[in-house]
């Protein structure tokens, strides 16, 4: 069986990845150290519901399943910590089976990072945390593949945020260039609108130095907001779901929008509404990782994905989250609010997002009865949705 270490495993993507690989029979080692619960508390936000610990969720996974998960608590911007995920030396498991070391991973899936652009610019502290943790974890992770196992597949979750909103096509990571009578191809122009998006650009360029200077093997996935609370897996058991943000910090549009339908709160459209993005569904998130693992870059080089299915301006989803409401007895009302960010709200946008297609993935889009499903998905938890943590004006 294959191993794979999965980093940032207990968040919103990473637990749901570690349920999908260990399915399918592969050998998981994951590793978090709560951030997101630690920081959602110190800033009383709520999740939707509970959530069980990682050590409790792979323990409620081996008794529904039959399959080990192995956890790690630690941080990652240590760099010892990160070392001994490859050497097994000084490694303590919080929970698993066979305490015996796994092994070097065949494959790391990178989600180990501060997530949040708001986030990122609350304060100076949140920036400098967003900048440092970041760099860090991907700066750790490089030399120990480097050093350790440059075999080692690693699939980095970039963000489709890196390349902002250019007034020309997103081509797909790389862009060829003429320039007087010469050409080249170089990584696509990227211009943040966030401290957490300038992490993720540097994140893309000390990848690239790996590949060129070390060989080292990259995948990196540019996704898009991500929507949808259940896969496959989580149906098993109702503690199995992943955790689900719905304020301004942690939480992404769609899920933000169905909860506050569900309480006859306004949908909050930031300035015009014309803020154009690509999007996926959580299941197809898991797809793409899943056929990068299996599409392993070469050595030395630094393969991109534009990771999304589809694009919507906000009103659009706006509208689309008001009819699929109405629809279910919702009385959805939509709210322009005066633009907490610097963007622009109306503008070009046309990213290329043909590699996963044609590599095999099988997309689900938003329509209509998807936002119902998720919906009554969301309805269940009505009586702990907090109003008061929806929109607070984080401003940038």
């Amino acid at each position: 069986m294959s191993h794979i270490l999965i980093l940032g495993g207990d968040g919103y993507l990473g637990w749901p990845t570690v349920m999908y690989f260990s399915a399918r029979g592969y050998q998981v080692t994951v590793v978090d150290n709560y951030f997101r619960r630690h920081v959602c508390d110190e800033i009383n936000v709520s999740m939707l519901y509970p959530t069980p610990t990682l050590v409790e969720r792979a323990k409620i996974w081996h008794e529904k399943t039959g399959f080990e998960i192995k956890v790690v608590i630690g941080n990652l911007s240590d760099p010892e910590i990160m070392r001994s995920l490859f050497t097994g030396k000084d490694l303590t498991y919080q929970w698993c089976i066979d305490k015996k070391f796994t092994g070097v991973p065949e494959t790391v899936v990178h989600y180990a990072e501060q997530p949040s652009a708001p986030y990122s610019l609350m304060n100076y502290k949140t920036a400098n945390f967003t900048l440092s943790n970041n760099l860090l974890v991907t700066n750790n992770l490089m030399f120990a593949v480097k050093d350790l196992s440059k075999e080692t597949h690693i699939i980095k979750l970039g963000t489709m945020g890196e390349y902002g909103t250019p007034n020309i096509d997103i081509e797909e990571g790389w862009i060829d260039i003429k320039h007087k009578g010469r050409k080249d191809r170089f990584l696509y122009p990227r211009q943040a609108g966030s401290m957490y998006h300038t992490s993720k650009i540097m994140d893309t360029d000390l990848m690239w130095f790996g590949c060129r200077m070390w060989g080292i093997k990259v995948t990196d996935l540019m996704q898009g907001p991500v929507y949808g609370m259940e896969t496959e897996e989580s149906k098993i058991d109702d503690r199995l779901k992943t955790i689900f943000n719905y304020d301004e910090l942690f939480g992404t549009i769609v899920n933000r929008f169905i909860t506050q339908a569900i309480i006859d709160y306004p949908l909050s459209v930031y300035g015009k509404g014309g803020q154009t993005r690509g999007y996926i569904n959580i299941k197809d998130t898991l797809q793409c990782v899943h056929i990068a693992e299996q599409n392993p870059a070469s050595s030395g080089d630094l393969n991109i994905y534009n990771q999304i299915m589809e694009t919507f301006t906000v009103n659009e989803l706006a509208k689309l989250t008001q009819i699929a409401g109405q629809e279910l007895g919702y009385n959805v009302k939509i709210r322009n609010i005066k633009n907490p960010r610097v963007e622009l709200e109306d503008h070009y946008y046309n990213p290329s997002y043909q590699g996963l297609l044609e590599l095999g993935v099988e997309p689900h889009y938003l329509t209509k009865s998807t936002m119902k499903e998720m919906f009554r998905a969301v309805t269940e938890f009505k009586g702990q949705i907090r109003e008061d943590v929806i929109f607070r004006g984080v401003k940038w």
